[in-house]
């Protein structure tokens, strides 16, 4: 449960959120994305249309994978693609990609026809961050998104996560890594402690 948290970020800012295991940054992410209704409170998003809530202009990357074992690689993605919108925010310019330069970029075009079901927990990885490329959405929630990534990966994430703050984009993020990333905000849970980022410091 979570009292009196506050923040405010602007377009092409990441809040990186620590704290010890257990303290709640996934139950934080889970209530931002939607997943976890709020007691009180409210999540604005400023710039996105109107009539559409704020969930739907998130990409929510979590420790599931959300990958169909028996689809083909490739067909993981185009659902994906069918199933979420994109979503354009104020300042936000991501364009859409195609699967299989997704795939390129992030180094598994070679298994695009292979049922999910044979790929590594790393392949797999870079499948779900594949999604974020496709269907382009102004906010990206990721829990640990360097989990299962070698180094060369996690190193074409941090360009992927940087080259959509320089869209635009949002990142909330909550890792125990070092995350080379611009423009960062750093929110630390702590039990018993109400987290409160000033509007005057922190980006609208």
């Amino acid at each position: 449960m979570f009292e009196d948290l506050s923040f405010s970020l602007e377009g092409g800012s990441a809040l990186v959120v620590t704290g010890a295991n257990g303290i709640g940054k996934s139950s934080l992410l889970r209530t931002l994305a939607g997943l976890v209704p709020l007691a009180q409170g409210s999540i604005r998003l400023e710039g996105g249309a109107p009539d559409t809530p704020p969930q739907e202009h998130i990409h929510y990357f979590g420790h599931q994978d959300a990958v169909k074992p028996a689809l083909s690689a490739l067909e993981n993605l185009q659902f994906w693609r069918n199933f979420c919108a994109a979503a354009h925010g104020s300042g936000f310019s991501g364009d859409p990609m195609e699967p299989l330069k997704a795939f390129d970029i992030l180094g598994i075009e070679h298994t695009a026809q292979l049922p999910a079901a044979f790929l590594s927990a790393g392949q797999k990885r870079r499948l779900s961050l594949c999604r974020l490329l496709v269907t382009p959405r102004p906010v990206w929630l990721m829990d640990e998104p360097t989990a299962a990534l070698d180094r060369v990966s996690e190193s074409q994430l941090l360009d992927l996560m940087n080259a959509h703050l320089a869209a635009g984009g949002l990142i909330v993020t909550a890792t125990h890594s070092d995350l080379a990333l611009e423009k960062t905000l750093n929110l630390h849970l702590q039990t018993g402690d109400a987290a409160d980022l000033p509007l005057e410091d922190a980006p609208q």
